[in-house]
């Protein structure tokens, strides 16, 4: 039953973080540290400080940096490099995602909030490189961030993909809104379900579910 609402989708686009691995790996939460002592260092604020501003630009901006930018004019070079300066080796290998992944038929691509490199070593701890025609990250939208439209716009027009005939894949239910407006089959991946007009479908499963599209 699922099968059919993908068989118009040409173009595959998959976000990154707690989407193409599990929650549960807390990847996130080593980058969250460097954010927050970034934010510290930059700003010469206090630790509780710095996470009061983070919540601040993630619900306002959607991303620290894009707050950062918008309010101090923070080169965002130097925090990209810095922040996602971690440790990969907490990341398995996923052999059945992969496998799915390659049976998608035709394009894939990886679109994240985070920069093209970081994404680069994520996908090669995953098992998972070389899958993608493409990997755009936030640098490729000129530093907007999802879930801004126009960050969408900037990397589909790049990257000559018709939303119409795409699908989406993302953890962050704020992400799918533009997709959704714009045409593309919406896929929330995580734990937890959050029913919502502009999402189509969830998964806790993404191995699985593309299994079901084959």
């Amino acid at each position: 039953m699922v099968k059919q609402h993908f068989s118009h989708v040409t173009t595959w686009v998959f976000d990154l973080d707690n989407t193409l691995y599990p929650p549960r790996y807390r990847l996130f939460d080593q980058i969250e540290v460097r954010m927050t002592a970034w934010v510290m260092q930059a700003l010469n604020v206090s630790q509780d400080e710095a996470n009061r501003l983070r919540q601040h630009y993630w619900d306002h901006y959607g991303t620290t940096l894009a707050g950062l930018m918008r309010e101090h004019g923070i080169d965002p070079g130097p925090y990209l490099t810095d922040v996602h300066d971690i440790d990969f080796t907490v990341l398995p290998a996923d052999p059945e995602l992969a496998a799915r992944i390659a049976d998608l038929p035709g394009r894939r691509i990886v679109y994240t909030n985070a920069c093209e490199p970081y994404a680069r070593r994520v996908l090669e701890a995953r098992g998972l490189s070389g899958l993608f025609d493409a990997v755009y990250g936030v640098e490729h939208a000129g530093f907007h961030p999802k879930p801004e439209r126009r960050a969408f716009e900037a990397i589909f027009a790049a990257d000559r993909l018709d939303p119409t005939r795409a699908a989406m894949f993302e953890d962050d239910t704020r992400n799918l809104a533009a997709p959704h407006a714009m045409g593309m089959r919406t896929v929330h991946v995580a734990p937890e379900a959050a029913p919502a007009a502009h999402i189509h479908h969830h998964t806790d499963d993404l191995a699985g579910f593309l299994a079901g599209l084959g």
